[in-house]
């Protein structure tokens, strides 16, 4: 710079003593003064000096100035390339969206990140403030867009909200939106540079936590957590537990934290269950088991305790969950069950004992009345008093004699725990049933409709299932209307694997509002015919569920009674 100044400061120089010379020759010329000449010549050479002087001490203070400036500004571009090239890798290694808004402009441009997270293309995007909140949720759209332009009104250059954006799908996204904003000398907002971060995960994560939060909270089991090392035949100490684990054990939750499980387990706690549990700890294994703690108080409880290891990303285990249910009253509920079943068992024996006692003991003493009986009938009794005494007698006998074997056939019936099964074809077991009512069909000459649809075989006890229709067939004979003709409807099917029989006649039926909850029971009677006993029913029901097998009725009276029996094939 100072060359160039020179070279300038010695161009004026000799141009302006080239001039002065001209100047002086010319002077000369016309003036004969030569002493006025040289004076003037003198102070011409004078001031081209000092000017010069002057002169390069301005060109080389300018010269300085300007190269500061030249720096300054070629150190600021360089700088602002710096950055430019810095932001260009930011928005293409970042998966953020980049906005800069300007804001007097009202004009925003978008990086590609538009694209990536939200599926819009370049020309779907609008390049105004309006485009970006139509787009944020109806539901946060108000209340960012107040706070976005509360903020630019204050002196902070930060801003970041939450909010959901629509995607070019129409679905919504949580974003995190961040921003820093840059403004005029006058503290105005000129311009606005943000970056939108997709956080629907960790959105979707943060309200899964806040559910099992609640659930730990809020559950009615006891739930605790503890650490994943334990001292040696310990359980490891507790870190957390949820409100019902502090109300079961009557501790604090300030008690519990830092406690082993351990600690609330007593003089009666199973040694076995302790040890299984500390066998599950040692071999990180869950662990399932029923054992009585203790409370603050001393009071024992049990529970129903399950101790399920977890583990982090790295599958190194970090804790240790339990969850308990108090299990004091169904503890006690079975051992009053136990107590229970033992009496019944121990009552059925002796209900069994009495009535084999009753059913066999008696039939000696019951024959040889029988026989007595037998032997006065070839006696003429003129005495008509003591003859009917005798009848009298002759017929309780009977009687008696009846419901001995009635309690016979139901002890052998109940007594029956294994019966010989046998595949066997469904049209022979209804014939041979036929067969065996041939006498009373051809006298009553009823109408039998029998379909027996996809059903062949059955696989069941032979005597039992023809026992069974024998009486149902017997009923439908004994209690048929005298108004019309017995029609009795049978039909047979196979549905999943279970043989369905609907048994229908259109006999005198039963008032079932009544008689509901008797209809299958032991000497149950709905009618005044003298021979009906109220033992078929009975007989019948006992059968099939001893075939393991089921019955329901439908019945109107004069309309007739049906019938569902199922059967396992």
């Amino acid at each position: 710079m100072k060359n160039k100044a020179n070279q300038i400061t010695l161009t004026y120089t000799l141009s302006a003593l080239f001039i002065a010379i001209i100047s002086c020759k010319l002077a000369k010329r016309y003036d004969t003064l030569i002493d006025s000449y040289t004076f003037s010549f003198a102070k011409d050479i004078l001031f081209i000096i000092i000017t010069g002087l002057l002169f390069r001490y301005i060109l080389i203070k300018n010269s300085k100035r300007n190269a500061e400036i030249y720096n300054h500004l070629k150190s600021t571009n360089d700088k602002l390339k710096e950055s430019n090239e810095k932001y260009d890798i930011v928005a293409k290694a970042t998966s953020d969206t980049i906005w800069d808004w300007k804001i007097p402009e009202d004009h925003i441009t978008w990086n590609k990140g538009i694209k990536g997270i939200f599926g819009y293309n370049i020309d779907q995007v609008g390049n105004t403030s309006k485009w970006w909140f139509d787009n944020i949720h109806p539901e946060d759209s108000i209340k960012m867009s107040i706070k976005l332009y509360s903020f630019l009104e204050q002196k902070t250059e930060k801003w970041q909200d939450q909010y959901r954006f629509k995607c070019a799908d129409n679905t919504y996204k949580h974003v995190l939106d961040r921003g820093f904003i840059l403004k005029d000398d006058n503290g105005k907002a000129i311009r606005m540079i943000g970056a939108i971060q997709d956080i629907t995960k960790q959105k979707e994560e943060e309200n899964r936590l806040k559910l099992l939060e609640t659930v730990f909270t809020e559950a009615k089991d006891s739930i605790i957590i503890t650490q994943a090392e334990s001292l040696d035949n310990q359980t490891p100490d507790i870190v957390f537990a949820n409100p019902a684990f502090a109300k079961m054990s009557g501790y604090e939750h300030s008690e519990i934290i830092g406690k082993p499980l351990d600690f609330f387990m007593g003089k009666n706690s199973d040694l076995r269950e302790i040890e299984k549990l500390t066998n599950c700890i040692k071999n990180q294994q869950e662990c399932f088991l029923e054992i009585n703690l203790y409370k603050k108080d001393q009071s024992e409880y049990w529970v129903r305790l399950s101790f399920i290891p977890v583990y982090d990303l790295e599958y190194e285990l970090s804790h240790w969950i339990s969850i308990q249910r108090d299990i004091t009253e169904e503890r006690k509920l079975e051992k009053e069950k136990e107590i229970l079943i033992r009496e019944l068992t121990q009552n059925n024996k002796d209900l069994k004992q009495f009535s084999y006692i009753t059913s066999h003991n008696l039939r000696a003493p019951l024959s040889n009345l029988t026989g007595l009986l037998n032997l006065i009938e070839d006696y003429t009794i003129k005495d008509e008093n003591l003859n009917e005494i005798l009848e009298g007698f002759k017929l309780s006998t009977n009687l008696l004699n009846e419901t001995i074997n009635d309690l016979a056939k139901v002890i052998t019936i109940k007594d029956s725990t294994t019966l010989q099964h046998e595949e066997l074809q469904i049209k022979e077991l209804f014939k041979n049933t036929l067969s065996q009512l041939h006498i009373q069909i051809e006298n009553i000459k009823p109408q039998l409709n029998i379909k027996y649809g996809n059903a062949e075989k059955i696989h069941t006890n032979k005597s039992y299932f023809e026992s069974i229709f024998i009486n149902l067939l017997t009923n439908s004979f004994k209690y048929r209307s005298k108004e019309r003709d017995l029609i009795i409807d049978i039909r047979i099917s196979n549905e999943n694997n279970t043989i369905v029989i609907y048994f229908k006649d259109n006999g005198i039926g039963i008032d079932l509002e009544r008689h509901k909850d008797k209809v299958f029971g032991l000497y149950q009677r709905f009618h005044n015919y003298p021979d009906s006993k109220g033992l078929g029913l009975f007989l019948v029901k006992s059968q099939i569920e001893t075939l393991g097998g089921s019955i329901s009725i439908k019945s109107e009276v004069e309309k007739g009674t049906e019938y569902k029996l199922t059967f396992k094939t």
